[in-house]
């Protein structure tokens, strides 16, 4: 199977969709997804689309995280170097995924998940590590690492702690009970609780509507967003401030208040990198 088909990156109407596409291993990664995954981070840099939606392919899995599976090379690589308590041989995989999931999160438009289905493990921390999240009322939640003996590795337990803060984030890795969708939106751990099915398709009305406003504005006010919360609060408001000014001397918002005092929708043109 092509890393094209194991992963698919499609854009439309502004928006760009990556499809986990291994629904026979619940779309957990293997070394094909990731090298896939750091393809299509590229690809995005190149041209970035307003918003970045994720999804499983199918509706049963978001996805499993990593590929648990002795058909996997780093499975086996791993194996070896466990039983020889060898860290040096383990740390070039660790800092691989936490890199190819860093560079796909930090890319400067906003991340949505659409948890179609079960997101486990890795899944989960993918999910949690995104801007907002949709999940299917049928779906779970579940940081499962610890059933393993391992803990979370790809920048999902930083971001957990930090989305709902560190009681109920022991609650839910060290326990690695699972969390229903109820439970999930009560806690903020998303954002929205999509129709049944529909977890993709209520994701794209989202991304439509940040995909209509200032992509300028959009990418200043995240940036904003997922930084100001870990500086010291002069710190944040002077970020605010100074993209504030930024922003309106871009002339962005020419065109959307033109469009509001002419009673009609904006059009705001594309950035051009």
């Amino acid at each position: 199977m092509g890393n094209e088909s194991i992963m698919g990156l499609d854009y439309a109407d502004r928006m760009a969709t990556i499809t986990f596409n291994r629904p026979e291993r619940r779309n957990a990664f293997n070394e094909d997804m990731w090298t896939r995954l750091e393809e299509i981070v590229s690809k995005l840099r190149e041209s970035l689309p307003r918003v970045i939606l994720l999804r499983g392919k199918g509706d049963i899995a978001f996805s499993a995280g990593f590929d648990v599976n002795p058909d996997n090379p780093q499975v086996s690589s791993l194996i070896g170097a466990v039983q020889n308590h060898d860290a040096s041989a383990i740390e070039p995989l660790i800092r691989r995924i936490r890199g190819a999931i860093d560079s796909l999160v930090s890319l400067p438009v906003p991340i949505i998940a659409a948890i179609n289905g079960n997101a486990y493990g890795g899944g989960a921390e993918l999910a949690i590590r995104s801007d907002i999240r949709v999940m299917d009322p049928n779906a779970v939640i579940c940081f499962s690492e610890v059933k393993l003996g391992l803990m979370t590795d790809w920048g999902g337990g930083v971001a957990l702690t930090r989305l709902v803060g560190p009681s109920r984030a022991a609650d839910i890795i060290l326990t690695a009970r699972k969390v229903g969708a109820d439970d999930a939106l009560s806690m903020g751990l998303v954002n929205y609780i999509s129709r049944p099915g529909k977890a993709y398709e209520d994701s794209r009305e989202i991304a439509e509507k940040i995909a209509s406003n200032g992509p300028r504005a959009v990418r200043a006010a995240l940036d904003l967003i997922r930084h100001s919360a870990y500086l010291p609060r002069d710190e944040a408001l002077e970020l605010e401030s100074t993209k504030a000014i930024e922003l309106i001397a871009s002339g962005e918002c020419y065109h959307g208040i033109s469009a509001f005092l002419s009673g009609k929708e904006p059009d705001f043109p594309d950035i051009e990198d």
